[in-house]
């Protein structure tokens, strides 16, 4: 990582909770940051930190870390498809350019593209623009280094220390030292040939009828081509963006109409990208929606009769079901969990040498091919494994039995730690006790929203879900609601 001499990203150190879980709180060593989540910074457009002027001084505090004396930064920019990229894209390449940064423009490509073009055209630095799966009034801006990874936690907490200093004035160049901008005409097709390289050659999808769900997102030209290079037969929906329909009742978060659209066109296997295309969600042939760890362990079980799983080890989060780990030590192989987000299952996977891993929620990571999750890479590993073992997906699906899990969102007003809330503490306690061995509990506050998530697995669906409601009750209580929120919504999770 670039940063100016003598003021590294490792001068900056900090603790957080990062959740309760069984009742206890789990404390890493971690930079406080008040601008990024888990997964960028994220907000509603036109308010803070989602406005233009953020925007400008974020892309100067990215050119300040990634540019160096002697060497002029070059960083690439990307976009979903929601009406406001245009507004953030123009920021952010203002405050690069103002910073003697080249900005690279390449117009709306899934987030895993991003990563892809920063590191093939050795670039400094790669950009997002996407709220991922939020609706069109938000969006977000998440930043990629040069070797297409996420930036650490610590990066970016350098970086918001750059923001709300006064370092970036006194670092102005002058004016035959500012950047230029230019377009990336051909950002597609690169992205494509590499999507088709990551699978096998001697395979071919000639014969398959896929549906796709594009989620009206970055990936809706992208998806449906490369299937149909390879031979299928797409039918694709939800791809036609207006800049406002973006993950609007379609898409990974809202499969009813893919399920449907599968049964009605009478096809093998159905999947849905997100508003970025970095998750997938499949459907098999019967038009059932397929759960995301059944999806990983399908992935796992690729890679382990291939003899290609690194260490035997699938990395996943505190938030995948017991089932999937039972199919794990079932085929030899061992489940690792880390805290929730697709950034901290690719740092260990990256630390203890992992090649796969990936959350429920669809964000699969075949680091052999790709730096982050990217649905479209997931969706071709699955298709080759159908193919390979000559079964449907609905037969394989049963290599994977899922306890009951129910997830209950809580829309709060304020999150204070929860080690805090006696009430809500002394439950988790008591619901643990409870379920003993055979379930689990996981409370913990969203990273993007204000919202806390309430997490039960046990065999009895009807008990942790009073449980769950139980200790939702007992967290709005304790942490407000606001006015215009709705009963908390309970997902419910099995097989």
């Amino acid at each position: 990582m670039l940063c100016k001499k003598g003021v590294g990203p490792s001068r900056f150190q900090g603790q957080f909770a990062s959740c309760l879980w069984l009742g206890y709180v789990h404390r890493m060593n971690v930079p406080t940051r008040h601008l990024f989540g888990t997964d960028g910074i994220r907000g509603l457009t036109n308010v803070e930190p989602m406005t233009p002027e953020t925007a400008m001084r974020l892309g100067r505090a990215i050119a300040t870390v990634f540019c160096r004396e002697g060497h002029r930064g070059k960083i690439v920019i990307g976009k979903d498809t929601r009406l406001s990229g245009y507004l953030f894209e123009q920021a952010l390449a203002s405050g690069l350019c103002s910073m003697g940064a080249d900005v690279w423009l390449c117009g709306p490509l899934p987030t895993p593209g991003i990563a892809f073009l920063t590191s093939s055209m050795r670039l400094d630095a790669g950009v997002v623009i996407s709220a991922s799966h939020n609706p069109y009034q938000d969006n977000g801006i998440k930043i990629f280094a040069g070797d297409g990874f996420k930036l650490q936690d610590s990066v970016e907490a350098y970086i918001e220390e750059l923001m709300a200093g006064d370092q970036l004035d006194k670092r102005r160049p002058s004016a035959e030292d500012v950047g230029k901008s230019m377009r990336i005409e051909d950002a597609k097709g690169r992205y494509i040939v590499f999507l088709k390289s990551s699978f096998p050659q001697k395979l071919s999808l000639e014969g398959l009828r896929i549906v796709v769900d594009c989620a009206h997102g970055a990936g809706y030209k992208v998806a449906p081509m490369v299937l149909q290079e390879l031979g299928a037969t797409v039918i694709p929906i939800s791809n036609a963006p207006n800049g406002k329909n973006i993950n609007d009742r379609c898409g990974a978060l809202y499969p009813k109409a893919l399920c449907q659209a599968v049964k009605d066109h009478k096809a093998h296997v159905g999947i849905a990208l997100d508003g970025d295309a970095d998750r997938v969600v499949f459907v098999d042939e019967f038009g059932q929606l397929v759960h995301g760890d059944v999806i990983l362990a399908l992935c796992a079980h690729r890679l382990l009769r291939l003899g290609l799983l690194k260490k035997n080890t699938l990395v996943s989060t505190v938030m995948s079901n017991v089932g999937l780990q039972r199919a794990m030590e079932s085929m030899g192989g061992t489940l690792v969990r880390t805290q929730v987000g697709d950034r901290y299952v690719v740092e260990e996977m990256r630390r203890q040498g992992y090649n796969l891993g990936g959350e429920q929620s669809g964000h699969v990571v075949f680091l052999d091919h790709m730096t982050t999750g990217d649905g479209m890479i997931a969706c071709l590993q699955v298709l080759a494994e159908m193919i390979e073992c000559g079964k449907s997906l609905s037969t394989m699906t049963q290599l994977v039995k899922l306890y009951p899990q129910v997830l209950v969102n809580v829309k709060v007003l304020s999150k204070p730690p929860l080690s805090s809330l006696e009430k809500v503490t002394n439950l988790i306690d008591l619901a643990s006790a409870k379920l003993g061995k055979e379930g689990r509990v996981l409370v913990r506050y969203s990273g993007t929203e204000n919202e806390a998530r309430v997490m039960l697995e046990g065999p009895d669906h009807d008990v942790i879900l009073a449980l769950s409601k139980e200790i939702a009750k007992a967290i709005e209580d304790a942490c407000g609601v606001p006015e215009t929120t709705q009963p908390f919504a309970t997902e419910t999770a099995s097989q």
